[in-house]
């Protein structure tokens, strides 16, 4: 059902407030098909290979299964573009292997101690995007230059201190630490985390991050001082995009990928 905004409230407080207290729609266009986590899960990783968000042999995606803290991880060796739900395995919260034909990361690590201590983090992405090192290799958050970049408004950190494979609890924690509540943290010359309550959300917002970050450094690039956006008008937004975006972007995208790629579900 549609939302409206409350009456008396101008446009500009229905433009600060934002998302679906303003508006939602009755119905948006389907996938066309029901899927499992698992397949959720592989469409994810192929969608945002095909973005560009990963690089050949390198990042991890989890998702938490159950209330065990078991979790879906994809295997060591296979690309994210080649990835089939039937190729996911489980790890214990330990990382330890219980379902699944293949080995996974040492980086597991990443992983389970974020899900451990953030309950709201029931989806874990890491790689290293192209402009998203390229910014982590100088130490730069990017600016938010664009309003779809106010989806990362309050969300974005940055941790300065390399610490190179994160292959242990000790280093995971250590680095779950630093992360805190942020959502979006770019980590010194390595890559990007992005946590999410849903794959919806994870998606949408790993597969815009990379583009905020190319955006920001051409206008970097310009000499220029980007026009501001104003902290009311970008929390507003953000509620937009993802209370609005996340699902109807995913939808869009796992059509599209079905389309091309039916086998993403075997």
């Amino acid at each position: 059902m549609s939302a409206t905004a409350a009456p008396g409230t101008t446009v500009e407080q229905r433009v600060k407030q934002g998302g679906a207290a303003v508006w939602s729609p009755r119905v948006t266009p389907p996938i066309g098909v029901d899927l499992d986590d698992r397949q959720a899960l592989a469409c994810a990783f192929r969608i945002l290979a095909h973005g560009g968000f990963s690089e050949n042999i390198a990042g991890h995606i989890t998702m938490l299964k159950d209330d065990t803290g078991d979790m879906w991880i994809n295997p060591w060796g296979l690309w994210w573009d080649e990835v089939s739900a039937s190729d996911l395995c489980v790890v214990d919260r330990d990382g330890a292997v219980v379902e699944g034909r293949w080995d996974v990361t040492p980086a597991f690590h990443i992983h389970t101690e974020l899900h451990r201590v953030r309950p709201d983090a029931r989806v874990v992405v890491h790689n290293h995007p192209y402009y998203v090192t390229v910014l982590a290799a100088v130490g730069v958050l990017p600016e938010i230059v664009h309003q779809t970049g106010s989806m990362f408004d309050g969300d974005l950190a940055f941790v300065h201190e390399y610490t190179g494979e994160v292959d242990d609890a000790e280093l995971g924690a250590d680095l779950a630490r630093r992360i805190g509540d942020k959502s979006v943290v770019i980590l010194a010359s390595h890559g990007i985390i992005v946590t999410a309550p849903t794959i919806q959300e994870a998606t949408y917002r790993s597969a815009s991050i990379d583009r905020a970050c190319r955006l920001a450094y051409d206008v970097m690039l310009l000499g220029r001082d980007p026009l501001a956006i104003a902290p009311g008008l970008r929390h507003g937004m953000k509620r937009s995009l993802l209370e609005r975006g996340s699902d109807v972007f995913w939808s869009g995208a796992v059509r599209a990928l079905l389309r091309r790629e039916p086998d993403v579900l075997d």
